[in-house]
């Protein structure tokens, strides 16, 4: 698991390994909401379309609140990303990694 302060959020970045290039879901929590991000979700069904984006890579789902993580259609893609990737649960390092990516930071806003 990677934290890091990114320019606008607190981000913290799961996947296999310590490498920023390997994360694969990544929570950015902004002062009155959090996005969740699947960093290979262009390549996801999403039948329920509950995922954000028009690039070529990235989608999110924004999160107003932690209920929204327990809903099936939610864990579902969550599942099948993990599944696509071959990635088994626990099979990470179990490290946390925190870091600072942003040379200058801007003043937080008050929540």
């Amino acid at each position: 698991m990677l934290v890091y302060d990114n320019y606008n959020a607190l981000a913290i970045g799961f996947g296999p390994t310590e490498r920023a290039s390997d994360v694969v879901f990544s929570i950015a929590v902004f002062p009155r909401w959090a996005n969740l991000f699947f960093l290979q979700g262009a390549r996801l069904p999403d039948p329920h379309k509950l995922l954000n984006g028009s690039g070529k890579q990235a989608r999110s789902i924004r999160l107003d609140s932690a209920e929204l993580l327990d809903q099936p259609e939610l864990l579902a893609l969550i599942d099948a990303e993990a599944a696509r990737l071959g990635l088994e649960p626990g099979a990470g390092s179990g490290k946390i990694v925190i870091k600072s990516i942003s040379a200058k930071q801007r003043p937080r806003r008050p929540a």
